[in-house]
C-alpha cells in the first residue's frame, strides 16, 4: 500500500487498541501504543532509504530483506523499543504486541497489489503479488479515515473497528472475486496460457492485465468485465551473446531482471558504433507506455558507458538519465 494508507491504518490501530484495558487505563501507555502502531505501521518502507543510492539498490532490496519474516520481528523490538527508552514505566508486553500487529499488517496488505513483497524470505525469496488490490484504494483509505472519525468523535472503538474490518474485508472478497473471473476468462481465451499478471486500478470496473503464453506476451485491459488485447508480443529468449553477456553483468539489468517476471527486450546498435540493451516490464502500461525499463549502454569495447533503471514516462526523460555523468555505476 502507499504511505498514507499505511499511516492511516496505523492510526486506526491504536484506536482499535482501546479495547485492551491495561492500554485504555495508561493514558501515557496509550500514547506510546498509538506511536508504535505509527510508526511500526510505516517501517518496512524505512527501506526506501536505498533510493539515497540509486535505484538499481532501491529496486533490488524494496519490499524484500525489510518485508521478511525476520524483518517483522526486528523492526517491532526495535521501534517498541525506541519508545520504551522515553517511557520506561509503561507496559513493555504491551507496547510491543501493538507495535508488532501493526508491523505484521503493513506486510499483510502489501501482499496483495501487483508490485508485491518477498514476505517468505528467508525461506522463499519468490515475490508474491496477489494483484487485485491497487497501491492506493481509496475505498481502504477513506475507510479507515471514516473509522478515526467515529473514534475521535466518541463511537465505542471496538464497535467501530469491528464494523470498518469486516467492511475491508468483505471488500478483500470482492476484489479477490472480481480477478479471479477475469483470470477465468482468459483462460477460456488463452487455454496455453503460463501465467496472467493483474494490475488493479483505482476505478473498481477497470484492470490491467500482462498476459504469458508458450509463445506470445498479451498486454491488455479488463473494462467492465470485458477483455481487450492492446498489445502482441512474441516471447524470444535472451541470446547467449557477448553484448548480452556484458549487460547482465551491470547493476542496474541485474536489478530489473531480479524483479520483473514479465518483459521483453531490444537490442539496438547506435550511430556511433555502441550498442544499447533495453528490459521493459510489461505489466505497466500507461497512456501507450511502458515506464518501468532498464536500459544499458555498451561501447565497441564491450565496456558498459552508462545504465539506468527505474519508471521513466517518456524517451526524453530516459535520455537524459543515460548521459554519463549521471550513471549511478
Amino acid at each position: 500500500m502507499d504511505t498514507g494508507t499505511h499511516i492511516v491504518m496505523g492510526v486506526a490501530l491504536g484506536g482499535l487498541a482501546t479495547i485492551d484495558p491495561v492500554v485504555q487505563s495508561n493514558p501515557t501507555l496509550f500514547h506510546a501504543v498509538l506511536v508504535g502502531t505509527v510508526v511500526g505501521s510505516h517501517a518496512p518502507d524505512f527501506d526506501t532509504v536505498f533510493k539515497l543510492k540509486n535505484n538499481a539498490t532501491y529496486i533490488r532490496h524494496h519490499r524484500g530483506a525489510s518485508h521478511s519474516l525476520p524483518a517483522i520481528v526486528i523492526w517491532s523490538f526495535l521501534v517498541s523499543g525506541l519508545i520504551y527508552l522515553f517511557v520506561p514505566e509503561v507496559s513493555y508486553l504491551h507496547l510491543w504486541l501493538w507495535t508488532l500487529l501493526a508491523v505484521v499488517i503493513h506486510v499483510f496488505v502489501d501482499l496483495f497489489n501487483a508490485y508485491g513483497t518477498q514476505a517468505f524470505r528467508p525461506f522463499s525469496k519468490k515475490w508474491i503479488a496477489k494483484g487485485f488490490i491497487n497501491t492506493f484504494d481509496p475505498y481502504i483509505f477513506f475507510l479507515n479515515v471514516a473509522g478515526i472519525a467515529a473514534w475521535a468523535l466518541g463511537a465505542n472503538p471496538g464497535i467501530t473497528w469491528v464494523i470498518i474490518y469486516s467492511v475491508i474485508v468483505l471488500y478483500y472478497i470482492k476484489r479477490y472475486m472480481d480477478k479471479r473471473e477475469i483470470v477465468k476468462k482468459i483462460h477460456e481465451y488463452y487455454p496455453e496460457t503460463k501465467s496472467i499478471a493483474t494490475s488493479p486500478t483505482i476505478k473498481q470496473n477497470y484492470w490491467r492485465v500482462a498476459i504469458t503464453t508458450p509463445d506470445h506476451f498479451y498486454v491488455g485491459r479488463v473494462e467492465n468485465r470485458h477483455i481487450e488485447i492492446i498489445d502482441e508480443f512474441l516471447r524470444v529468449p535472451l541470446p547467449e551473446s557477448d553484448i548480452m553477456d556484458v549487460a547482465k553483468q551491470d547493476k542496474n539489468i541485474q536489478s530489473f531482471l531480479n524483479f520483473s517476471p514479465i518483459y521483453r527486450w531490444e537490442i539496438n546498435e547506435q550511430e556511433d558504433g555502441s550498442t544499447e540493451v533495453r528490459f521493459i516490464d510489461l505489466r505497466y502500461r500507461s497512456k501507450d507506455y511502458y515506464p518501468f525499463v532498464a536500459v544499458v549502454q555498451i561501447n565497441a569495447n564491450l565496456e558498459i558507458v552508462t545504465s539506468y533503471t527505474g519508471w521513466i514516462f517518456s524517451e526524453r526523460k530516459l535520455q537524459s538519465k543515460l548521459v554519463p555523468s549521471d550513471s549511478s555505476l
